[in-house]
């Protein structure tokens, strides 16, 4: 045997195949449209079914009004950290249609985000979603199906509520996708939403789609459906300012020379 005989061969190690990673803020890839539409419309149902539930569930265990919030802000943050991870590797679990056109605004502009055809799927699955769930909510305390809200929610320090909640609900989530932080998303936006529902005079609807299924219920968690245009208005000036924000505070560093 020769010494190049003797001495070991080595055979080069296959490659390893190729990942393909959603961009922090994208869509996750391969799922079908259908897919991620139906995991907005349940994801949605699910989240307004919590949020209207358990404020039903409160006003029939105690008159206290503090406690009553507390009840549907703790069943609110566990129910939407839990949403977000579960619906999130599918259609990102925005359950918001200001999230998702702020979203395409970036795409729009150069950024990672759905397009327009993704648009016109999510916000009508979030809509019939949001309703959905107060009807489903209703249901399960023996309520009636649909009755019209009549908690009126016009006043004008609310409406600032409204912008000031859906701006920081939009900075906090495109904050996240500048800083590739978006893995905390299901603690983070279930933490800002519960704390804004205590320090916002509006208790953090910040989301058009809940909005309008809030009307949809006269329990705890409704709102008057003449309350509806001031708050949708509100908050989608809330998500330009949140952009606005965005774009202030999370520039683009430039290269050190």
């Amino acid at each position: 045997m020769t010494p190049a005989e003797a001495a070991p061969t080595t055979e080069p190690a296959p490659a390893a195949p190729a990942v393909i990673a959603a961009a922090p803020g994208a869509t996750p890839p391969r799922a079908p449209l259908v897919a991620r539409a139906a995991a907005e419309l349940i994801g949605t149902a699910l989240l307004v079914a919590v949020v209207v539930g358990s404020g039903i569930q409160a006003t029939e265990l105690t008159k206290d009004v503090g406690l009553q919030l507390l009840a549907n802000s703790l069943a609110t943050v566990f129910g939407l950290g839990i949403l977000i991870l579960l619906f999130g590797p599918v259609s990102g679990a925005h359950f918001n249609p200001v999230v998702t056109l702020a979203e395409w605004w970036t795409a729009r502009r150069g950024g990672d985000g759905v397009v327009w055809r993704e648009v016109a799927a999510y916000v009508p699955a979030q809509i019939v979603g949001a309703i959905a769930g107060a009807i489903l909510a209703d249901a399960m305390f023996g309520e009636q199906l649909v009755k019209w809200s009549t908690h009126d929610r016009s006043a004008g320090h609310l409406l600032l509520g409204e912008v000031v909640a859906t701006a920081g609900l939009i900075l906090l989530i495109f904050g996240l996708a500048r800083t590739d932080q978006l893995r905390f998303a299901p603690v983070a936006v279930a933490s800002y939403i519960g704390a804004a529902y205590w320090f916002t005079s509006s208790t953090s609807f910040a989301n058009p789609a809940v909005t309008i299924g809030r009307a949809f219920t006269d329990a705890f968690a409704g709102i008057a459906p003449g309350s509806l245009p001031g708050f949708i208005g509100m908050q989608l000036l809330g998500a330009v300012v949140g952009l606005a924000l965005v774009a202030l505070v999370f520039r683009p560093g430039r290269p050190t020379t």
